[in-house]
């Protein structure tokens, strides 16, 4: 039996946003449900690592940008240590992006900042209770590809680049240096030429000043699409 069996008690939760607000108001919302407690808030990953083993939560939400680090690593590393922990990603990023990497490193389910309360309780409900969520609209894709027997995710330009790639794609479209992004990373500068390179080959832009306006465009285009809503 769970602790959350346990008569009079509430699941825990923590959160992990490098964005106060927006952590205010999920936890507002998380809190006015009888059976569900926020345990914790992290700005980024390393909290988010610490407090996991001082509040033992019984679900982790993860938003894919955090400071100095990105969700997709920390559900991988959670995922790699305390594997029967639900996570959920809720995030700006486009969905048809980012949710199949948040799944194949370990998440049960993927929410779009925009979505309306309603869709974020849904949204928990199912992962504290062993279920997966997706929309509509992904459920169905992933469905889909599975009927056709695909591993691989769709090829689609963006999706040629792995993980970490991204990762060094959207920092660079934040108007992030090289220097800057080793030192965020914690990489080495000769590496995150190397992820530049590839990122230009597998994108086919010409040079770097193509690759930066296209990686500025690309946030901004993440950022109009996806506004952070009032919870």
């Amino acid at each position: 039996m769970s602790k959350t069996d346990l008569p009079g008690s509430k699941a825990q939760i923590l959160l992990v946003d490098d964005h106060p607000l927006f952590r205010q108001g999920l936890r507002e919302l998380i809190d006015r449900e009888p059976g569900w407690r926020v345990c914790g808030e992290a700005a980024d990953a390393e909290e988010a690592v610490r407090l996991v083993g001082e509040t033992n939560p019984d679900m982790v939400i993860i938003d894919i940008s955090l400071g100095g680090s990105n969700g997709i690593d920390l559900i991988k590393n959670l995922n790699a240590s305390n594997v029967e922990l639900p996570m959920l990603v809720v995030s700006m990023h486009d969905e048809s992006l980012y949710t199949e990497r948040a799944i194949r490193a370990g998440a049960m389910g993927y929410v779009m900042k925009h979505e309306p309360p309603k869709t974020f309780k849904t949204a928990i409900h199912r992962v504290l209770g062993g279920e997966m969520y997706l929309s509509e609209k992904m459920g169905s894709s992933l469905v889909a590809k599975l009927m056709r027997g695909g591993d691989e995710p769709e090829e689609t330009p963006m999706n040629r680049l792995s993980d970490r790639e991204l990762e060094v794609f959207r920092l660079f479209g934040q108007g992030k240096g090289t220097r800057q992004i080793a030192e965020e990373l914690n990489l080495t500068i000769a590496t995150i030429n190397s992820f530049r390179a590839r990122i230009k080959e597998k994108l086919h832009l010409k040079n770097s000043t193509e690759l930066l306006l296209n990686a500025i465009h690309w946030v901004r285009e993440q950022g109009n699409n996806n506004p952070t809503p009032r919870i």
